[in-house]
């Protein structure tokens, strides 16, 4: 059976059917998980696989000459990217190993990824590259079960490695966020909830299916 990790990095070899399969994030949802991050944020998406969240992070924050840089670990899977992407900076690395300077960033953004990380060692990394104030955003696209057939599915696939974090209680995240936070759970799929240093959490908003948590840096 493949480990944890030889899946994390199994997408390269079907990435134009990942491109194609994979829907993309609510414009909405990804502008509240940078809120914090200022008008001119640089942000740094994790585990970017095709661009998917690195093209609305880049649409939504054009016009403030935001920086965006893709790291992603499959070689593939970042091609993809740069054919798609051809402006954005794209850097080979993990959420627990980014090849960029201490305090760099303003935000750090994982779409469809925490779930493959390390939460501690990845809260730490990314934690070092972000300046004091920045903001970890973390976002899911996750079944409507309230569709019948989608909840069969779900039956019989049993979920993906996703769905079964946020079934469970997760997402987690460590220091310098604060303690673990093991209750940032989305009350529905279409929910949305921000997670501060010290664990409090905001009333929830309504972005369609996408559903996220956000961590500041203290």
């Amino acid at each position: 059976m493949a480990t944890r990790d030889e899946m994390a990095n199994s997408f390269g070899a079907e990435a134009a059917a990942y491109e194609e399969g994979r829907p993309g994030y609510p414009a909405e949802a990804v502008a509240w998980l940078l809120e914090p991050a200022g008008a001119h944020p640089r942000v740094v998406d994790i585990g970017a696989g095709t661009g998917k969240l690195t093209r609305v992070v880049a649409e939504i924050t054009a016009e403030h000459g935001t920086d965006v840089i893709a790291v992603e670990p499959d070689a593939a899977m970042l091609d993809a990217l740069r054919n798609a992407l051809p402006g954005i900076q794209t850097l080979v690395g993990t959420a627990e190993h980014l090849a960029l300077p201490d305090e760099s960033a303003d935000a750090a953004v994982l779409g469809q990824a925490w779930h493959w990380v390390d939460p501690v060692a990845a809260s730490a990394e990314i934690g070092r590259v972000l300046r004091p104030g920045g903001v970890l955003g973390l976002v899911w696209n996750i079944r409507d079960e309230s569709v019948p057939w989608v909840a069969r599915l779900t039956e019989i696939t049993k979920g993906s490695h996703a769905e079964q974090l946020l079934a469970d209680g997760g997402p987690e995240v460590a220091a310098p966020f604060g303690e673990r936070i093991p209750h940032l759970a989305l009350g529905a799929p279409d929910h949305a909830r921000r997670a501060h240093g010290d664990g409090a959490l905001a009333q929830p908003r309504h972005h369609g299916d996408a559903g996220g948590a956000r961590a500041d840096r203290p």
